[in-house]
């Protein structure tokens, strides 16, 4: 009985079962019809165009890894006397990293970030085919994280670059490059915004902003349009949150590269003014309309600002007839010009326009900043602005001794130490002339300050309490 049981399970076992283990496409030469039969022609050919980008641009896309120079390594009991005696004098470590970038002529020349083949000791590219380069750096620009490098090779696949000015949010954006050491890969999405500054990244900031997945080893690496065209060199991210990233425009990027190949480094124009950001309350104070432009906190001497008339507290609101949005908007405008190139700026004045012809001179000619000077410890009773003052001994302005907590002129940015030279527009000599003024502005008056702090000028708009 057992016996006949065992044949018959084996018997089952070597049965064939007439239902399919799966279903194969009728698109792939099977039986079975695929659940959606009709794709819209539209979406058919957008996964054709970005399939096309891919297979057109990336051999250009190169895997870049350095490793850095030695730097000494700070454990917490280094300092120990038994330090030696255990480890045998000072440690050092080597860091390494992963970036991207891109191919820009046949002959090896790559353009990627500054930040990603900087303090690298050795630099290795890696192309499409899987050859590898040793690479050394031609030139790097901290200022704007750009940087080129060279390998050398020949007849190597080039990208093309695009126009990033004609660039409109929610237009295509493609993202190529080697996040976490993954090789070749492309992410899509749009572009979120244009022209995003201040954000603590770079002294030049011009940012283009993309949902395209950014991650940590797309440094460097191209941002494309449909047309597999680079539009911008993919730089950061926003670690808190997802679809955040930032990439270089390529306009802004083409002169710094042209530099950094011919001579290895760049060089800007120069204004010569020092610049702070037009509140609603300065606007008001010197009569404008609305904020926006770049206040003129103070002007260095022989610069050529100085020689083209511009004066402390004229309101720089276009450059070479663009309008002004910021400081750090006048900034690049100036850096980008060019040295030794004729230029015009438009200043806000005494309730006028006014336009001043100027030369450009070279950033490298600035003075160094100097150290902003200590405040003295005296303490008094604060006047209705919440400052004690002194006078000085040379007669031009008082010195703020004290400023007292949640007043106006804290909360405006006053400080100890800082120099006020003006009250509304209107010298001050001491500390009589410094009292009369505030006194006429009256209770809930509005008063504009114009304070020296070590080398540097500041407005500071705030209200009587």
């Amino acid at each position: 009985m057992a016996g006949a049981l065992l044949l018959f399970m084996l018997s089952g076992c070597s049965g064939k079962s007439d239902s399919p283990l799966f279903f194969e496409s009728k698109r792939k030469g099977g039986e079975a019809e695929a659940p959606v039969k009709e794709v819209p022609s539209d979406i058919l050919a957008t996964q054709k165009a970005f399939s096309t980008v891919a297979t057109k641009v990336t051999p250009c896309v190169v895997n870049i890894s350095t490793i850095s120079k030695k730097k000494p390594a700070h454990p917490f009991f280094e300092m120990s006397p038994f330090f030696d005696d255990f480890f045998g004098g000072p440690q050092y470590r080597r860091d390494k990293s992963l970036g991207s970038g891109f191919i820009i002529s046949r002959d090896g020349y790559i353009v990627t970030n500054d930040h990603v083949v900087r303090d690298a000791e050795s630099i290795r590219v890696k192309l499409s085919n899987d050859k590898v380069y040793d690479a050394k750096v031609v030139g790097g620009d901290p200022k704007s994280d750009i940087a080129v490098i060279k390998i050398s090779a020949g007849d190597l696949p080039t990208a093309v670059l695009g126009d990033s000015d004609k660039l409109e949010v929610g237009q295509w954006a493609i993202a190529i490059g080697n996040p976490f050491g993954l090789d070749r890969t492309m992410t899509v999405g749009v572009i979120s915004a244009t022209g995003r500054s201040n954000m603590g990244i770079e002294t030049y900031e011009n940012f283009i902003q993309t949902d395209a997945s950014i991650n940590p080893g797309n440094s460097g690496g191209p941002l494309l349009n449909v047309y597999g065209e680079v539009i911008g060199i993919n730089t950061a991210i926003v670690a808190a949150g997802q679809g955040i990233g930032f990439a270089i425009p390529v306009n802004m990027a083409k002169p710094i590269v042209t530099q950094l190949i011919k001579k290895g480094s760049v060089s800007r124009g120069w204004l010569g003014v020092s610049i702070q950001p037009v509140t609603e309350e300065l606007a008001k104070s010197f009569g404008l309309r609305q904020s926006g432009g770049a206040l003129v906190s103070d002007i260095i001497k022989g610069s050529p600002a100085e020689k083209a008339g511009i004066r402390q507290g004229d309101v720089i609101i276009a450059f070479n007839g663009t309008e002004v949005k910021d400081p750090a908007h006048l900034q690049r405008l100036v850096a980008e010009a060019g040295i030794g190139k004729p230029a015009r700026v438009t200043v806000f004045r005494d309730g006028k326009s006014l336009d001043l012809n100027l030369t450009l001179a070279s950033a490298d000619t600035a003075p160094k900043a100097q150290r902003e000077p200590e405040g003295d410890d005296q303490q008094g009773e604060a006047d209705p602005l919440g400052l004690v003052v002194d006078d000085v001994e040379q007669g031009q302005g008082v010195v703020v001794v004290d400023v007292a907590r949640g007043s106006a002129a804290a909360d405006a940015g006053v400080r100890r130490g800082d120099l006020i030279v003006s009250v509304n527009r209107k010298k001050v000599a001491n500390s009589a002339d410094y009292l009369r003024l505030i006194k006429q502005a009256g209770r809930g008056g509005s008063l504009t300050l114009l304070v020296r702090r070590g080398d540097a000028s500041i407005y500071f708009a705030l209200r009587m309490r």
